[in-house]
Order: structure tokens, then C-alpha cells, then sequence
């Protein structure tokens, strides 16, 4: 197939969905506007700075030079485009539904912006709950017909969810696994072809920080209903969220009965059926995803009267997973009030600034309500934690070494590969008592002890 003409493309919003996918597509050549109405966002965005903590993305940004721009109001930035992405944030309410109030809204602007007699594609990629690119139809429609345009312009609403994975957000958009669109009309599935044509065929050059991964095959575009379309991401979350809860509940029996959970996983991801991905014990999951997307397809159940005790049990599992690691400290020292505990990692995963349900910080809360002094460290979400964690008395550190001095206990609770390197000699000499609580399986259980550690790690019994 020929390679497609560039398209002009609009993205409401520029969180890590948005401003990642809107750097690649200008990448790709297509002339993008990124839309955000936070001026503090927008004035670091024209500065090619990135708002958020990817790798790459700032690098990618550059590279895609006057293809990519940015802008304050909706109605001026859909004006000459073609594909409109919504990109914005579906906050859970206070019953774990997702809301769409900004999906919507984002929709009617880009209905009070359109031009008449064009055609306009119009995806949904923030992740929504069944049912809203329905709305979104209804919403647009209602607002053309408001303006007497109804007729004269044409707007295709498709599902486009994102599987994104941050830290590898870069990653995962040039080399998916996937791309599903779902559209009642099929003039909305060629648009979007047409949009992802060059990762499709994988026709672009890589960029230079980013080569093709050696036996990558070409991505299949997944057509489909809107409807279904939206409940492939949603169930493609709890599957990933509950392989991690079951891993950790497996990894509390292993403690039991004297098996390591590490090699457990190893040999069940051995199984193609099974794989090895998401079998890693540790604190459990969380982020912005996971936690809000369970909740919701949980909410979405009971609005049909529907229940679903497998989801819900996965949840549960990733909460005790936290007081866990507690509980090992209580044993281990005897009661963590007025211990000195050292944390280290407090991105709910490595490669991303991201504290959002974090796991890490859980810990920390519980550690502080339980009298326990905490010290903690990351390579780069310690401005986010800061905010997160206002109002407890936390010590924050910027030297893994200084934070262990003097203190009776450290857990590692991120898996950043700079902890992998930390000469574990060196920060058991200067500890009072030299406990390590392996949160991740990072360290090697007999190097640790050689080191001087009392080490303890997740379904680890040795």
C-alpha cells in the first residue's frame, strides 16, 4: 500500500497518553496540536520541556520539530483537523465509576469548533466506561444541530483505547502490540489506518534512541464495535492487574511451605499459555490505571447487577499485599514504633514519576501511622511525593547512602535498575541493624547476606 498523505491531527490533553501520542504521530510527519488549557503546562510544552517523567520524550519532541505545536482553546485547534484525539483524564468518583465529565466537554468544544461541510473523525482514547462513545455521539450531534450544522458536517466517533505502558510509553506507540478502533461506520476505521498507516507497515525510521526491536512483527489493527472496543482495554487491565495479585498470593504460600515464588514464576511462564509477564511478586500494583480501571469495571458490573468476585478478590489481595510488608517489619523488629526505616523507590514503578496509588507510598503511610520514622529516596518522582505525602513527618533524602545511616531497617520498594548497583556492603556498614526487605525481588538473597544483611524478599523462603 502506498504511504499516506500527513494528516492534520488535534490532541486534547497532554498527560502521558496525549503529549506521547502526539509527539509520535508528528514524528511520523502528521502535523499535530497538542491541546491543553493549563498555561503553566502549555509554557514548559513550548519550551520543548516535558510535563511528565519519559524517557525519550523530550528527545522525540525535538525531533518532530514544526510538525508539532501546541495551543490553548479547542475550538481554534479542530478547526482543519481531520482526526481530533481525546486524550483527557476520567478521575474515579466516589462509587470507583469512571467520570467523563471532561470527555464530554472536550467533545462539545470540538463539535462548537468544527467546520461545516467537512468530514472529521472524532477517537475516544482516554479509557471510558461502556457505553460512552454512544454519548459522545449524542453530545456532538446535539451540539451541530445547535448550530444548524447537523447536516452539513459530518463527525465519525470511534473508540481508540490506549495500551500504553509508562516508562515505555515511547515503546509501546511505535512498536504496539496492537491498535484497536471501534467505529459503526467504517469510513472511521479507514481514517484511523490511515492515521497509524506507518507503524502499521512499520515504514518509519526508527528514532535514534529507540531502534526496532529485532523480530518485531507488524501490529494487527483489531476493527471492531465501539462497544467491544471499549471493554477490550478495561479487560486487558484486570487480566494484567489480577496475574500480579495472584503471584503475590501465591508468594504467601510459598513463604509457608518453603518455596520461592521466583522460581515458581519462572516455571509457570514458561507455559506459552501462561507467560511470563506480570508474574513478578512484590508490593502489588498501582498507578493510574489498574487501581481506576478495576474500580470501574467493578461499577460498571453493579450497574447491571452483575457481580464479579474474581476482580474484586484481585483488589483485595493488592491492598493486604501492602500491610504485608508491614507485618514483616513487626515481626522482624519487633514493632516498627520509633524504628527508624529507610524506603527506597516511591514511583509506583521505574522509569516514571508517577506516585498515583502507589504501592511505595502506602507502605510509607502505614509506617508513619504505626510511630515508625521514615526516611525515603527516588531517582525521580521525589517532588510528587512530596505533594502526596504532605502533612506526615517523612525525611526526604537525595543520597541512598545518607538515608541508611543510623536507621534499623530498609525496604526497596521500586525496582529502579540504579538499586540494582548500590554496594550493599557499604549501606549495611552504617545502619544500626542491617534488615533488608526486598519489596521486588531486586537483590540476590546470599550476596545480600554476604553483605551483612538480614534479608527478607517476597515468597521467599530461604
Amino acid at each position: 500500500m502506498e504511504v499516506s498523505r500527513a494528516m492534520n491531527v488535534t490532541v486534547i490533553g497532554t498527560g502521558y497518553v496525549g503529549l506521547t501520542t502526539g509527539a509520535a504521530l508528528a514524528y511520523l510527519g502528521h502535523r499535530v496540536t497538542c491541546v491543553d488549557k493549563d498555561p503553566a503546562k502549555l509554557e514548559l510544552l513550548c519550551r520543548g520541556k516535558s510535563p511528565v517523567h519519559e524517557q525519550g520524550l523530550e528527545e522525540l519532541m525535538s525531533l518532530a520539530g514544526r510538525n508539532l505545536n501546541f495551543a490553548h482553546r479547542i475550538q481554534e485547534a479542530v478547526k482543519d483537523a481531520e482526526v481530533i484525539l481525546v486524550a483527557v483524564g476520567t478521575p474515579a468518583k466516589s462509587n470507583g465509576e469512571a467520570d467523563t465529565q471532561y470527555v464530554e466537554a472536550a467533545a462539545r468544544e470540538v463539535a462548537e469548533g468544527l467546520k461545516k461541510g467537512r468530514l472529521h473523525c472524532l477517537a475516544v482514547k482516554s479509557t471510558v466506561p461502556v457505553g460512552t462513545n454512544r454519548r459522545v455521539s449524542q453530545v456532538v450531534r446535539r451540539v451541530l444541530e445547535a448550530r444548524g450544522v447537523g447536516d452539513k458536517t459530518t463527525i465519525l466517533v470511534v473508540s481508540n483505547p490506549e495500551f500504553l505502558r509508562e516508562g515505555r510509553a515511547l515503546h509501546c506507540t511505535f512498536y504496539p502490540d496492537r491498535i484497536v478502533v471501534g467505529a459503526e461506520q467504517p469510513e472511521g476505521v479507514d481514517m484511523l489506518r490511515r492515521l497509524y498507516q506507518r507503524i502499521l507497515e512499520q515504514t518509519f525510521d526508527p528514532p535514534p534512541f529507540l531502534p526496532r526491536p529485532e523480530g518485531y512483527s507488524l501490529p494487527p489493527l483489531v476493527s471492531t464495535d465501539p462497544t467491544s472496543a471499549e471493554m477490550i482495554k478495561y479487560a486487558s487491565n484486570a487480566f494484567l492487574a489480577l496475574k500480579i495479585s495472584f503471584i503475590n498470593e501465591i508468594a504467601g504460600l510459598c513463604e509457608k511451605v518453603g518455596a520461592d515464588v521466583t522460581e515458581v514464576a519462572r516455571g509457570m511462564g514458561l507455559d506459552p499459555r501462561i507467560g511470563s509477564g506480570f508474574l513478578a511478586a512484590g508490593l502489588g500494583w498501582g498507578g493510574s490505571c489498574f487501581p481506576k480501571d478495576t474500580a470501574a469495571l467493578l461499577a460498571m458490573a453493579e450497574e447491571h447487577a452483575y457481580t464479579m468476585p474474581i476482580v474484586s478478590a484481585s483488589r483485595e489481595v493488592n491492598s493486604r499485599q501492602r500491610y504485608r510488608i508491614v507485618e514483616k517489619l513487626q515481626e522482624t523488629l519487633k514493632g516498627v514504633r520509633g524504628r527508624v526505616i529507610g524506603v527506597l523507590g516511591l514511583a509506583f514503578k521505574p522509569g516514571t514519576d508517577d506516585v498515583r496509588e502507589s504501592p511505595a507510598l502506602d507502605v510509607v503511610r502505614i509506617l508513619v501511622e504505626r510511630g515508625a520514622h521514615v526516611r525515603v529516596h527516588d531517582p525521580v518522582a521525589m517532588d510528587n511525593a512530596r505533594r502526596a505525602l504532605e502533612g506526615l513527618e517523612v525525611e526526604f533524602f537525595r543520597d541512598p547512602y545518607a538515608l541508611v545511616s543510623g536507621a534499623e531497617a530498609l525496604v526497596l520498594a521500586t525496582e529502579w535498575p540504579e538499586y540494582r548497583h548500590l554496594d550493599l556492603a557499604r549501606l549495611a556498614g552504617t545502619m544500626c541493624t542491617p534488615v533488608l526487605l526486598d519489596g521486588r525481588n531486586l537483590f540476590d538473597p546470599e550476596e545480600a547476606r554476604r553483605a551483612g544483611w538480614t534479608y527478607m524478599g517476597i515468597g521467599r523462603w530461604a
